[in-house]
């Protein structure tokens, strides 16, 4: 399988990681669209929110867990935006789950 997030959690890809635990890892992301941008994604492959299904669904969890953790290390304590895309109408560039996490500045509402 040729998966770009597949090749940055297993190290062969470089990423500015700044989380990481046994199910998720999360890396600033290389386009950043708010003053803070990571990525979040499951360790292991799944396609997409699409994908999520009830022998995967304790990853999501997992990965809701963290992402508190993950804003609060970026400083993002005034909140900030989690978004996934699905699929070529929903502007998934990478075929592989991922959460952005914006922040550090208060947003648009017309950012969704």
């Amino acid at each position: 399988m040729d998966c770009l997030f597949c090749a940055i959690v297993k190290g062969d890809i470089p990423s500015g990681k700044v989380y990481e635990d046994e199910s998720c890892y999360a890396f600033l992301d290389i386009a950043p669209q708010a003053p803070v941008h990571c990525l979040v994604v499951p360790k292991v492959h799944i396609a997409s929110a699409d994908a999520i299904n009830s022998e995967n669904a304790h990853i999501i969890g997992a990965i809701f867990t963290a992402i508190p953790k993950i804003a609060a290390s970026l400083g993002l304590a005034n909140g900030y935006r989690i978004i996934t895309n699905i699929g070529e109408d929903g502007a998934q560039s990478v075929k592989h789950l991922h959460f952005h996490i914006l922040g550090g500045k208060k947003l648009p509402e017309n950012i969704v």
